[in-house]
């Protein structure tokens, strides 16, 4: 047994079974490895962040690690910007990276480079293995750092040379998946007492982020808000999130900075449930970097590293909310009336969510054209919402193939922006090779129309000729129909809501990959 089949046989034994891959020369043996292990899925990306971003998608979904494998420093690099967002969502993912063999490092062979300093901005965990015999401890170590709670990011850097020589065929067990950390009792007393007063309630907003945005942890945030009078909300930007009717849906702050420090204009209490301290996306000249009021008090309930489930039900236990009918909760009301004409942000939601399927699984990569999914969601079938968290666009299409592959009884519909979707198109030819089953509505604007938008905010003039150049995509406009023909998805375009419902309609019903182009 070799190196390499010794990794693969532990990623096997911790229940990673999925590998998203773009391998090169110096992964070849590991490639043979994994040729010869039928229990794990590999799933070839034609770039690298698509295999990062659906690693993401994975996990976010499946509650449990899958693999990459990158080529060197370079092709690890061009998978960065999917594992920055997969770092801000704490997604597990063990990375296997490539290197020269040891003996050939210091030649500086034309594709040599740092890759441990290229792995670690993006990485929670960055280790190079130094033998073959270290290789599966190294992997089992990994995979323990991916499976943490909350999810981390592990990059194990494999020489050539360690894949190929001779490994101990041993039995490389990891260590069980880490637990969450029990409620703080002395924090749930404390904030049972604050909502216990009836005008500091009033006061108070529940911020909640990560796992606190599953149905029964919302359904008792819920319920401690109409128990008390305490507002609820969450963060701009999260991993997923359980919506539609019969559930509790929580309303996002804002991305626009000013939304969000209206929406928190009277919240004297922030309690962080899951989420950070909310800061504006960006720093403009003129508006404030922080979205709470100067004068807002911050209260840690818990962290990602927490039960949250079981700390929110203490506070609904301790205020004696547990019988409370919840806030925010939709009551199964379903859209009717839908729009027709030219879709908009305004108008766009509400069909997106009267179209939804049942147990559908929606990616958020819409940009200015999906601010509005939030306002009609509720009234959609019950749903999951997976989301651009860390801003790096690109994320979409990738994180789609990562849900279908980890949810295959789940319809899957990616509602992405023209703009986004060509820094990772190459998804769709992974989405037709493994007939995977999404959903693609593209909304084709034609400009990068959030940086329009960016510009004004920064106090920039009106666009001109060559700023105008560089923020629409026009001369010649992209034909997505083409591009998903090319990559072997079958596609079409649609100029009015009305179609676009139509279409909808009928992917609900069948499986398989399709694209839907929506002229905005």
């Amino acid at each position: 047994m070799n190196g390499s089949e010794a990794m693969v046989h532990t990623l096997l034994a911790g229940d990673v079974d999925v590998c998203f891959a773009n391998p090169g020369t110096s992964e070849m043996h590991f490639v043979s490895a994994l040729d010869r292990a039928p229990k794990m899925r590999c799933v070839l990306g034609l770039f690298e962040g698509v295999v990062t971003g659906a690693a993401d998608g994975y996990y976010r979904m499946a509650e449990k690690p899958a693999a990459t494998l990158l080529h060197l420093g370079p092709g690890l690099g061009n998978g960065l910007a999917n594992l920055h967002n997969a770092k801000r969502a704490y997604s597990g993912i063990v990375n296997i990276v490539g290197q020269h063999a040891l003996d050939h490092i210091h030649n500086n062979a034309p594709l040599n480079s740092d890759v441990e300093a290229v792995a670690r901005p993006m990485s929670n965990w960055v280790k190079t293995t130094m033998s073959a015999t270290a290789a599966p401890l190294d992997t089992a170590e990994a995979i323990s750092q991916a499976r943490s709670t909350p999810g981390r990011v592990a990059t194990l850097v494999l020489p050539a040379n360690c894949a190929w020589e001779a490994s101990d065929p041993g039995n490389y067990s990891t260590a069980p998946a880490q637990t969450a950390a029990a409620p703080l009792v002395e924090s749930i007393v404390a904030m049972a007492k604050l909502l216990s007063n009836p005008s500091t309630a009033a006061q108070t907003t529940l911020l909640l982020g990560g796992s606190a945005l599953r149905a029964k942890s919302t359904l008792l945030a819920g319920k401690i808000a109409a128990h008390t009078g305490c507002k609820l909300a969450s963060e701009p930007r999260n991993p997923r999130m359980e919506r539609g009717r019969g559930r509790v849906n929580i309303d996002s702050l804002p991305f626009p900075v000013l939304g969000a420090v209206e929406m928190l204009k009277d919240t004297k209490h922030l309690v962080l449930i899951g989420s950070a301290n909310p800061v504006a996306f960006f720093a403009y000249p003129d508006k404030p970097r922080m979205v709470k009021q100067p004068d807002c008090e911050v209260h840690q309930l818990a962290t990602l590293t927490h039960d949250i489930e079981a700390t929110l039900q203490a506070l609904a236990d301790a205020l004696g909310a547990q019988n409370t009918a919840p806030a925010q909760f939709s009551n199964g009301s379903i859209i009717t009336d839908l729009p027709t004409g030219t879709a908009t942000a305004d108008n766009l939601g509400i069909v997106i969510a009267a179209c939804m399927p049942e147990n559908a699984i929606l990616v958020d990569e819409a940009v200015t054209s999906g601010r509005q999914f939030g306002k009609y969601t509720p009234q959609a079938a019950p749903h999951d919402v997976i989301d651009i968290t860390g801003g790096s666009i690109g994320f979409g299409l990738p994180a789609a193939v990562g849900a279908a592959i980890a949810c295959p009884d789940r319809k899957v519909v990616a509602v992405i922006g023209d703009g986004s979707s060509m820094y990772t198109i190459q998804s769709l030819w992974t989405m037709a090779r493994e007939q995977l089953d999404v959903t693609v509505v593209i909304c084709a604007n034609r400009t990068y129309k959030i940086l329009r938008g960016e510009l004004a905010n920064m106090g920039g003039p009106a666009p001109g000729i060559s700023a105008a150049r560089m923020l629409d995509l026009d001369g010649p406009y992209l034909d997505f129909v083409s591009i998903a023909k090319g990559h072997g998805v079958p596609g079409v375009q649609v100029t009015t809501l009305e179609a676009l419902t139509k279409e909808l309609r009928i992917a609900a019903k069948e499986k398989g990959p399709r694209l839907i182009e929506l002229v905005m």
